[in-house]
């Protein structure tokens, strides 16, 4: 059976007959952001621990059959059709198929518009559009997405550009995007279309940072979150649809102390940070929609082994820290209300330096 599914077996009581289903697969892809450590990409079947013992990485994908060119930044998935790498070196971005199992499948054409400089962040929107956070303006780059045929002609830029380098950028389901960049208000949100693109920028939230942001992520469609350069190193607002960012969240009571390079939310329960260059590299928190941070969990008896650079959840069940030694990554167990379990084992064949992380679900 594929390392990703787990067959489960239960009595249905009334019927006294044995039924089982296979839950989805699900993989972990890595972007490596060693410089020249070729493949740039790496990509591993995954299996929480709560549907096998012991759980965690398979073996290794094949890389791709064309390689990103360069250092990779961010990758995606869209659902179980595709994958994307934002890296450096044109053509800054790099899709392909994928299939669960299987892996990769030979690359997309590239843009004819291509993303004017590094691609910092990737996302997608469903499985209709793609967006990419990158250096140089406009700083962030959209396209129509179609499984098995890829880029689409490139959306007008947004009249109000964000105000620097594009760092990170996610969606909020299709109703709207927004970006992380360097500059004040270092995040930027927007209405967003398919088929459509930007609408008008929202206005700036009333408590922002002149520092920059690394990496943005939605709660549903209630919160929003970024990690931040400068103190207090996170950032949470509530969000609405067609109004944008509320008033900031307080902080947490036990902060980052470096670097916020990435804040993810797990649902709606829980909320993790990657931090820079300070112990524990990784920090998280409950959370709950209209109130915010709740008390810190405990750190993981594993520390991740360097800097934290970026940070991932796999439904309720996992979550993974990048960081810039090896192994690249590092994996636990996660409960919400409980937080960290038992480090995974590393994967055998590991990255070097890993930017960011992604789960397919």
């Amino acid at each position: 059976m594929y390392p990703g599914y787990y067959k489960q077996f239960y009595i249905d009581k009334q019927r006294k007959s044995a039924l089982t289903f296979s839950m989805a697969p699900r993989d972990l892809a890595v972007a490596d952001n060693q410089t020249l450590a070729s493949p740039h990409v790496y990509v591993y079947p995954w299996t929480p621990s709560k549907w096998s013992s012991p759980g965690g990485f398979g073996v290794k994908y094949a890389d791709p059959g064309t390689l990103p060119v360069a250092d990779g930044w961010q990758v995606a998935f869209c659902g179980s059709s595709d994958i994307a790498v934002a890296h450096v070196g044109s053509p800054y971005i790099s899709a392909y198929p994928w299939t669960p199992g299987t892996g990769f499948g030979v690359k997309y054409v590239n843009p004819l518009t291509l993303p004017a400089s590094t691609g910092e962040g990737v996302a997608f929107c469903g499985s209709t559009d793609i967006a990419v956070a990158h250096s140089n303006s406009p700083y962030v780059s959209a396209y129509p997405w179609t499984p098995g045929t890829g880029f689409g002609v490139k959306y007008a830029d947004p009249l109000t550009l964000p105000a620097g380098d594009g760092r990170g950028v996610a969606f909020c389901g299709s109703t709207d995007i927004a970006v992380a960049h360097t500059n004040s208000p270092s995040v930027s949100g927007y209405p967003w279309t398919p088929g459509t693109g930007f609408g008008v920028k929202y206005a700036d939230p009333i408590s922002h940072y002149v520092s920059g942001c690394y990496g943005v992520s939605f709660c549903g469609s209630t919160d929003i979150a970024t990690g931040v350069i400068g103190s207090p190193y996170v950032a949470a607002y509530p969000w609405t649809p067609g109004i944008g960012f509320g008033v900031k969240y307080a902080n947490p009571a036990n902060p980052p102390t470096s670097a916020g390079e990435s804040a993810v939310f797990c649902g709606r329960t829980d909320i993790a940070v990657a931090e820079f260059n300070n112990s524990p590299y990784v920090r998280a928190y409950p959370w709950t929609p209209t109130v915010g941070f709740g008390v810190k969990y405990a750190d993981p008896l594993t520390l991740p082994a360097g800097y934290g650079l970026g940070v991932a959840f796999c439904g309720s069940t996992d979550i993974a820290v990048s960081q810039n030694n090896s192994p690249g990554i590092s994996a636990y167990p996660w409960t919400p209300t409980v937080g960290f379990g038992v480090k995974y084992a590393d994967p055998f064949i590991f990255p070097h330096q890993v930017r960011r992380a992604s789960f397919r679900m």
